[in-house]
């Protein structure tokens, strides 16, 4: 299990980490491609405006390739088999990276938009999928940590995208200076087909999902292998009748389209809630504070240059509670971190707004506030960074969970693009009181959780959608 996990993530959301934190490190230098480019084609300067311009592009066209990636991703998933899915989305990423990495010497910069626009793709399918295939092979009692890969393997690619992106100067070490140089920027831009590559040597030696062979395909046969391989052969039994009463509750119904989810009454408040949990991870403030995060390091008294190293701490503490988070998911269970989470959050929003307001008055205020964004990072980590998308694989029976993932991948995505939008008109009219916002945001979602979700540890797929029964249908259901 711990293996498939690897083999499933490396390829999945470690795309999603790695391609949304490596673009950070190369921005000068391709600014300077994108106006010698220019210069060669045109014989004259790039106007800033429009440099600015391509430069946007590049950096969002990715949100845009995800937004994509997570409509066609469920569809992939019912077609192919969550595996097959899988497998075929590193054709992607390698198309993405040959296009990026050979961008730079033929003087091409659409190619660089183009490549960026497939990685996207590629991202999009890998996190719509990625869970979903976790979560149907699974055992119940285990299905909480092993669906953290996610969430491990996303924080997992933007550290490593961090550490590889790192200017020369800023390094004492060599190996990885490398791709962090001008004359290997083709090298960074391409090294998305490294993990691709990874994932093709190994995922095809795990099986498909159980859930998907037995339900989806009526193969009974092949879903006892696959338990056989994923829980042992004495162990199996017991998810093996797991998934024949789910196939006979479902009764030969076929795989949901998202349009349908909307009108199916039976499944109104766990689509509420995952489009409430999805909206709320997105706009919860992280991104503030990872851009308030080098504002904060300098009024603390860091040295400029080593600013970069304690903000790969940053990206250090969002991995490391990823991984507490899923030692503990079985066994605190959902509710207690996500919430937890939240109302940490909330504090750590309002303890940092007044910090922020503060900073110059005190000497030690600026400490507090350093302290503030590691704790906030930590709380994010601990709860909605990673229980998000575990809640969304367990809400939903086999025919509905494609489509779930779908529509939660689109809001996610259109959430991402969004902030990425707002976010600097937020900072520039509240300035630091922009916190405000987030922690009345982080507060309502704490609530809705609270009032709402249902502890869903070591309960069946059946048994959760029981739990939701009285809610759609009223409490004389």
């Amino acid at each position: 299990l711990f293996l498939a996990v690897c083999a499933v993530g490396i390829g999945g959301t470690f795309q999603y980490g790695y391609n949304v934190s490596i673009i950070n490190a190369p921005t000068q230098h391709i600014h300077k491609f994108l106006n010698e480019t220019w210069s060669s084609r045109y014989h004259k300067e790039l106007n800033p405006d429009l440099l600015t311009f391509l430069w946007s592009v590049i950096a969002s066209i990715f949100s845009l390739g995800g937004l994509c990636g997570a409509l066609i991703g469920g569809s992939m998933a019912i077609r192919l088999g969550r595996k097959g899915a899988l497998l075929m989305n590193n054709v992607i990423a390698i198309l993405a990276s040959i296009l990026m990495g050979i961008s730079f010497p033929t003087g091409l910069f659409e190619l660089l938009i183009a490549g960026r626009f497939l990685i996207g793709i590629n991202s999009g399918i890998g996190f719509c999928v990625q869970p979903l295939y976790i979560g149907e092979f699974a055992p119940k009692h285990l299905r909480g940590g092993l669906a953290m890969g996610t969430s491990i393997f996303l924080t997992g690619g933007i550290l490593t995208g961090q550490i590889i992106g790192l200017r020369q100067e800023t390094l004492f070490f060599s190996p990885l200076e490398l791709l962090g140089g001008e004359k290997h920027l083709p090298l960074l831009l391409s090294s998305s087909c490294v993990p691709a590559f990874a994932q093709l040597l190994f995922l095809p030696w795990f099986p498909e999902s159980p859930r998907y062979l037995l339900i989806d395909k009526g193969d009974e046969l092949s879903c006892a292998k696959a338990l056989k391989r994923f829980h042992g052969s004495s162990d199996y039994r017991r998810e093996m009748e797991d998934i024949q009463r789910e196939c006979f509750a479902l009764d030969g119904e076929k795989p949901k389209k998202p349009w349908q989810l909307f009108t199916d009454r039976g499944v109104r408040w766990q689509l509420i809630t995952i489009i409430v949990m999805t909206m709320g991870q997105q706009l919860s403030g992280i991104n503030a504070i990872y851009f308030y995060a080098t504002y904060v390091f300098e009024q603390a008294g860091i040295l400029a240059e080593k600013i970069p190293y304690v903000t790969l701490g940053t990206g250090v503490c969002e991995c490391l509670t990823a991984l507490s988070c899923g030692l503990l998911i079985d066994h605190v269970g959902r509710r207690c971190l996500i919430i937890g989470g939240y109302v940490l959050m909330t504090l750590w929003c309002t303890v940092l707004t007044f910090s922020l307001t503060y900073q110059e008055l005190y000497s030690w205020v600026p400490y507090m506030s350093m302290a503030c964004v590691f704790a906030f990072i930590l709380s994010f980590g601990l709860g909605p960074g990673g229980i998000t998308n575990t809640l969304t694989a367990e809400l939903f029976v086999q025919s509905s969970r494609p489509a779930a993932h779908m529509i939660a991948g689109t809001v996610s995505w259109i959430s991402f693009f969004t902030i990425g939008m707002l976010f600097p008109f937020i900072v520039n009219g509240l300035q630091q009181y922009c916190f405000v916002v987030f922690l009345l945001e982080c507060f309502f979602v704490a609530a809705f959780i609270f009032l709402i979700i249902p502890e869903t540890k070591n309960k069946s797929f059946l048994e959760i959608k029981k739990e939701f029964h009285k809610l759609n249908f009223g409490r004389n259901a």
